[in-house]
């Protein structure tokens, strides 16, 4: 691989590598080259470039390639174009009118091949980018995040640009080691080392497999085990269950003006946290949960009854996207309802 070096009135800078070695000098009068607006002169030691104008002061240059390495340049709107290798299957599907500047770029063979793949990544993806807007329209300044596993959530809220408390529980000692070290240069990201639950006691969690994703309050059910042989473990340690109302003033020390976002993923024992926050879930502006079709594990509650309960406590849903499938009958296992106190939608 050769280096393409531009050099113009802002200086020289370094590009992506290419198949030759490009010079833009702005001395027209040395001879030769492929002229790039009214200053710039391209020259090159491998023959002469391919150059497309894009635009504001900018240029594609393309040395030659070899044989099959072509590429096509696609103009996407006024200010972006699409670079791919001649014959690569991935083409760009818009996504609504031409105003939204919104598309997906896709290879039609791997979504025909693997459709229901495809299809639920999708859908996780507008669920995390539905926490976004809800987080931003509220002016969400804390995030509870209860069964935090190893802060895959709290970091993907990091990544997104949050910038407020995250308050994460995880009761699984292993999970929460690498949490903690996750989280040690973040001042403002507290782990707790507990489960949460309906009352202050000690119960026993059946550590899932692996990086233990799936450990639980209660044990797997049958379509559970034969789902994810992950589920199905022998391990179980005794760990402290917390009600969240006792743990809340703790936890919101130093916030002004908190605005909470409750976020639930505890494998079947959501509706025991919810319950745990007692008359102060009043508190709560706006949350999700995972709501279960077909139960991973005994006793675990079915999304109607999940939905009633959050219905009664004023909360409305602005969204539900799935979050796993049994990809042999097709079916939806669960979803994350999103919901928002509908006070807080028009504050």
């Amino acid at each position: 691989m050769r280096t393409i070096q531009v050099a113009g009135a802002a200086g020289r800078r370094r590009l992506p590598p290419s198949l030759a070695r490009l010079r833009a000098v702005r001395d027209r009068r040395r001879g030769g080259g492929t002229p790039l607006g009214d200053d710039l002169l391209l020259r090159s030691g491998a023959g002469p470039p391919d150059v497309t104008p894009l635009g504001s002061g900018g240029w594609l240059l393309r040395g030659p390639a070899p044989r099959g390495r072509r590429l096509v340049v696609e103009q996407v709107d006024e200010d972006t174009w699409l670079v791919r290798r001649r014959g690569a299957g991935r083409v760009l599907r818009p996504l609504g009118p031409d105003s939204l500047r919104t598309g997906l770029l896709v290879d039609p063979q791997e979504v025909r091949r693997h459709p229901l793949v495809h299809e639920l990544q999708l859908l996780r993806h507008l669920g995390e980018q539905h926490v976004g807007i809800v987080l931003r329209r509220l002016g969400i300044n804390v995030v509870l995040d209860v069964g935090a596993n190893r802060g895959q959530y709290g970091r993907a809220l990091r990544a997104a640009g949050y910038a407020g408390r995250i308050v994460s529980f995880e009761p699984v000692p292993a999970s929460a080691e690498v949490l903690e070290e996750r989280t040690a240069d973040d001042p403002d990201w507290q782990v707790h080392r507990c489960a949460l639950g309906a009352e202050e006691t000690t119960l026993d969690i059946h550590v899932g497999k692996g990086q233990g994703r799936l450990s639980s309050l209660l044990p797997a059910s049958d379509f559970g085990r034969e789902w994810n042989p992950r589920i199905d473990t022998t391990t179980t340690l005794a760990v402290p269950v917390r009600r969240l109302d006792g743990l809340l003033d703790e936890v919101l020390a130093g916030v002004e003006d908190p605005r909470i976002y409750l976020k639930l993923d505890t494998q079947g024992f959501d509706l025991q946290a919810f319950a745990g926050a007692g008359d102060r879930i009043d508190e709560v502006l706006a949350m999700q949960s995972e709501v279960s079709l077909v139960p991973l594990y005994e006793s675990m509650p079915h999304v109607t009854e999940q939905l009633a309960t959050y219905e009664r406590a004023g909360f409305g849903l602005t969204g539900i996207f799935p979050v796993v499938r049994d990809g042999r009958t097709m079916r939806i296992i669960e979803f994350d309802a999103m919901m928002v106190r509908a006070p807080a939608a028009g504050d």
